[in-house]
């Protein structure tokens, strides 16, 4: 199996080159539980990457978003040594991504001072032009809303995930980003907000574009105590 990764740096440069400097903020890190199959049943271990963040040094937050590409690429090619086909691997991906989203919801709320959103239309805005600039410093376009205005896409010319990578002929299947789907079904769905996301198109599968649909589908209530309104 060939790896995802195509790049002629040396991968100890990034790890070295990515310690936070003095007065620098530190990269929001998150925990992820794997499972997989083995003769001895299920196994669940324990996998570390982290969040780039923005940095008032432009050098220092390329080199920590290059640590994050290329962490995120070993990750996937280890849950394709694990997982006989790219569906169950897309599956992992999507779960990962929702659990990092209903605790980075926390962080991402604390850091960037946005107030409640009062329309899915806003929450779009917040999504291109706040998250996804905070996290992986890049700014999607919002298009191709619905009549009902419940859905739209987000249209990403660069996306940070892919860098360095080609998809090898036999996952053709595999989403390779997916674990952005979930990132953003967990975090609205700590905001009350229901949603299905999905990639329609991915540059790395031979879209010219890649799109990810996201649509609404409920306002969650929250579960209030009996007696309390």
């Amino acid at each position: 199996m060939r790896f995802f990764l195509v790049t002629s740096r040396p991968i100890r440069s990034f790890f070295c080159a990515a310690r936070p400097l003095s007065g620098e903020p530190r990269e929001f890190g998150i925990c992820g539980t794997m499972s997989r199959q083995t003769n001895r049943g299920t196994e669940n271990k324990k996998m570390y990457w982290y969040l780039p963040f923005i940095s008032p040094s432009a050098s220092l937050h390329l080199m920590n978003s290059e640590l994050f590409t290329l962490t995120y690429g070993a990750l996937v090619t280890q849950l394709c040594k694990d997982y006989e086909n790219d569906e169950d691997v897309n599956k992992q991906l999507d779960k990962m991504g929702y659990n990092i989203g209903v605790r980075l919801i926390e962080d991402f709320l604390a850091r960037s001072n946005v107030g409640r959103c009062h329309d899915f239309h806003e929450t779009a805005d917040v999504i291109a032009k706040v998250a996804f600039k905070m996290y992986l410093g890049i700014t999607p376009s919002v298009t191709n809303w619905s009549p009902a205005g419940d859905e739209f896409s987000l249209i990403l010319e660069n996306n940070p995930l892919v860098d360095f990578v080609e998809l090898p002929d036999n996952h053709s299947s595999l989403i390779y980003s997916n674990l952005l789907c979930g990132l953003l079904r967990g975090a609205l769905e700590m905001v009350q907000m229901a949603i299905d996301v999905k990639f329609v198109q991915d540059t790395l599968r031979g879209d010219n574009v890649t799109e990810i649909r996201m649509k609404f589908i409920k306002r969650i209530e929250e579960n209030l105590p009996a007696g309390e309104e």
